[in-house]
């Protein structure tokens, strides 16, 4: 029986369509001449997704073995199983957000053949709209490179050896060479020198580990390597974002571990990084949140201000109550009205809207005038509450209404304008779901095809060698790929070629509803194929905390006799209890 030349890994969580996409890309490449020589083995374990994935796809692909987990176990224990079921020489570790051309495996084979000194290889990786992922090929992080990445110095000076270390951005992305670290999202590495360095780290959960494991394969004087005569494509982060996931918060956990186990030795460089990573860790969950932060800001300051107003109408004075009132008067304002917009569901799941922030304002009134029947010093202050409500709603709502309307016109400007290229039966169907989920489709493109008879009212805009005129002209900024003889090799060449200029592609060539309502989703953010989980919504987090908390008191003391009815080893039982009070379990979800 003839040895399998190569495993295909591929970890899936919740991407059931890109999984599918990238399925579709492996199948096209095995089928092509490139991969005639090869023998080939896919492997998908599937991290316990809750979007069926497993079921929906095994009919698919009878030849690819499926193994369902069932827990999210994370990203390098479950590609670790994978490789203890591969039987090829090689493996190749892929993301199910990625599409591969036909000639990859080919090319990265023949490239390990040929340089028995490397032990892993990537190739060049693209973002949809064709630019560079500069995570593909990067440095391990010295004390130099970590600092000039965390604190901006290598987005200054990307040309600089000295500043740029880490992501490399000195070298040319159209050579091959030796490198220190690769992304997980593609690793073509030697079954033998995954066995030998025992595969990924399994306290890395999701993020570091490839870092990590090329850092270990290089410790074992085996070069990393770098491949630029193969592209993939990569739909970066869809995992996590079809998740309750802090991707933030997981990343920089993943580097502290990597930074603790690799540069133990250096207290110094090790203090910088956790500082450099705790400020970048702050930036960018500020940055992803910078709306409901700032609309939490005004807010705050607009009740205060409210009240300051209220009370100089009152008394004649601006700072009206004792001084002993001060600063916890504002203080517990502030707590009140911050949680009454939590509990209405303002903030943080959805755009600020007038309705929930008055209603939220009313429910502070309510519970900020029962106070004043236990303070008796402050119940002539319920006209001063009354007015600062009041004066509130005004000032937020008109925040809102302005908000609003400057949030509307910017999404107007930077609207999608999608294009369609290929003129065939799925052009149709996914012209008319775009239509229904309110995207503007401009028009379609064909790929030489004579036989377009416009009969859903949508614009010939032209033949697909003007695509990158079209693109300019048209102000076009998602386009769908729905002619199946477009191979993968002609839609990296059609991404590449549009590095930098802002459009996506996506690739609809074997039409399938599940992956047209992925990529109508990514296009449009209307009907995810993906169900949201109430339990993730900040107002329900904190619900649940509290039901945590007070279940695990109450069992801990008054309810111990009940424990023990329950379960006969007590002592574990006061554990796991334990471990839901302190947050690491939860009786719910």
């Amino acid at each position: 029986m003839r040895k399998t030349d190569i495993s295909i890994v591929i970890v899936n969580y919740n991407v059931k369509d890109f999984l599918l996409q990238c399925l579709r890309s492996v199948e096209k490449s095995l089928s092509s001449a490139f991969c005639a020589d090869l023998s080939v083995e896919t492997i998908v374990v599937d991290n316990d997704s809750n979007d069926s994935s497993v079921e929906y796809l095994r009919p698919l692909f009878p030849e690819v073995k499926f193994i369902d987990l069932k827990e999210n176990i994370g990203f390098g224990r479950a590609n670790n199983i994978g490789f203890d079921h591969s039987n090829g020489r090689y493996v190749l570790i892929l993301n199910p957000d990625t599409i591969i051309e036909e000639n990859t495996l080919k090319v990265m084979f023949d490239y390990m053949e040929s340089n028995s000194e490397v032990g892993v290889a990537g190739c060049k990786v693209l973002n949809p709209d064709g630019s560079f992922q500069l995570a593909c090929r990067r440095g391990f992080p010295s004390p130099r490179s970590a600092f000039s990445k965390l604190f901006g110095l290598q987005k200054l000076f990307p040309k600089s050896k000295i500043f740029a270390g880490y992501n490399q951005t000195f070298r040319s992305e159209d050579e091959t060479y030796y490198i220190d670290a690769l992304i997980g999202a593609f690793m073509f590495a030697r079954k033998e020198t995954l066995d030998k360095v025992g595969g990924f780290d399994p306290d890395f959960f999701m993020y570091g580990e490839d870092l990590d494991l090329c850092y270990r394969i290089n410790k074992e004087d085996q070069k990393i390597a770098y491949v630029h005569t193969t592209s993939i494509i990569h739909y970066k982060g869809e995992s996590t974002k079809r998740s309750s996931m802090n991707e933030v918060k997981r990343f920089y956990e993943a580097m502290e571990i990597f930074a603790g186990k690799h540069f133990s030795g250096s207290k110094l460089f090790l203090l910088l990084l956790r500082v450099g990573i705790m400020l970048r860790a702050f930036i960018a969950y500020a940055g992803n949140h910078r709306r409901e932060i700032f609309t939490i800001l005004f807010d705050l300051l607009a009740v205060n201000a409210s009240m300051i107003i209220a009370t100089k109408i009152k008394s004649g004075l601006f700072f009206g109550f004792p001084d002993y009132a001060y600063p916890t008067l504002f203080i517990v304002l502030s707590s009140i009205v911050f949680m009454s917009m939590i509990s209405v569901g303002e903030y943080f799941e959805s755009k600020p809207t007038v309705t929930k922030s008055i209603f939220a304002l009313m429910i502070s009134f309510f519970v900020l005038s029962s106070l004043t029947y236990f303070f008796k010093e402050f119940a002539s202050s319920r006209v001063i509450i009354l007015m600062t409500i009041g004066f509130s709603s005004i000032l937020t709502g008109a925040y809102r209404i302005i908000l609003n309307i400057s949030e509307s016109i910017s999404e107007h400007a930077n609207r999608k304008l999608t294009a369609i290229v290929g003129i065939n039966e799925n052009t149709l169907k996914i012209a008319k779901s775009l239509e229904s989920a309110g995207s503007e489709l401009v028009g379609i493109i064909s790929n030489g095809q004579s036989d377009y008879n416009n009969n859903g009212n949508y614009p010939l805009l032209g033949d697909i060698g003007e695509l990158h005129k079209i693109i300019k002209n048209k102000g076009i900024r998602e386009v769908i790929i729905t002619d199946p003889s477009v191979s993968n090799n002609d839609l990296m060449r059609i991404v590449s070629e549009s590095g930098g200029s802002s459009v996506r592609f996506h690739a609809a060539g074997n039409f399938d509803e599940v992956l047209a309502a992925g990529i109508i989703y990514d296009i449009t953010g209307v009907e995810s194929t993906v169900p949201k989980y109430n339990i993730s919504l900040p107002r329900y987090k904190l619900l649940k905390r509290s039901v945590d908390i007070a279940l695990s008191v109450i069992l801990l003391t008054v309810g111990l006799p009940f424990l023990l009815l329950l379960k006969s080893d007590l002592k574990t039982s006061i554990n796991k209890v334990w471990r839901v009070l302190n947050g690491t379990y939860s009786f719910i979800g």
